[in-house]
């Protein structure tokens, strides 16, 4: 896989240093996976997002970490959706599910938003179905924020859970839209997360599924 993806991250309660220093690894580990950065949403490259087979949106409804205004516009919206059906992939993790609940075309498009966390727990991570999402993936645990979803009616293949002692939430899921691909993880919150090994298995996973691995899901 010969991929280049644009990431759009950081906001108030999500650094951009933490899935800087996820995909970085990820990318030194994997030389064909290489990565554009957008961190303050004023420079959105509506026109541009076309040359980038893949999005990784882990940013909530902030402009920037020092900017709280939303950035989540209809426009912006329109141009996600437009960018999936036209074959690209959207791939959000955690933050990226966040401050949303008002943007209706990005909920319908992700399939399910975040809705509220606990504080800070042991969240176990548990593939709960074989596909090339979660290949060679295995359960693990870690100090995370356990987020809680709100899921859309549009259909959504679940492969990965989360469970903690709050209880146990959908954790990843894909789903397509007309030619595109869309995966969701919610986990993410700590550095220690995205250097997990497992966790970056489920990136890598993940980002070759949106980027056009070929179907069928199951393997």
């Amino acid at each position: 896989m010969n991929t280049k993806a644009l990431v759009l991250c950081d906001d108030y309660w999500h650094p951009a240093k933490t899935p800087r220093a996820g995909l970085q690894h990820l990318a030194g580990a994997a030389s064909d996976i290489a990565f554009d950065w957008m961190e303050d949403a004023r420079d959105w490259p509506a026109l541009r997002i076309r040359d980038y087979p893949l999005i990784v949106l882990v940013k909530s409804n902030n402009v920037s970490a020092h900017d709280e205004a939303r950035w989540m516009t209809e426009d912006v919206q329109a141009a996600l959706v437009t960018y999936v059906r036209q074959g690209g992939g959207l791939l959000a993790v955690h933050s990226g599910t966040a401050g949303y609940k008002e943007a209706p075309a990005l909920r319908a498009l992700l399939g399910g938003v975040f809705d509220m966390h606990p504080p800070q727990c042991r969240v176990t991570i548990a593939p709960c179905e074989v596909n090339a999402c979660t290949a060679g993936v295995e359960s693990f645990t870690v100090q995370d924020e356990h987020y809680f979803m709100l899921m859309e009616d549009a259909p959504v293949d679940v492969f990965l859970k989360s469970t903690s002692e709050h209880g146990e939430q959908p954790a990843g899921w894909l789903r397509t839209e007309d030619r595109g691909r869309v995966v969701v993880l919610t986990p993410g919150h700590n550095v220690d997360v995205w250097l997990h090994p497992q966790f970056q298995m489920l990136l890598r996973n993940a980002m070759k599924v949106c980027a056009g691995a070929p179907l069928p899901w199951l393997i």
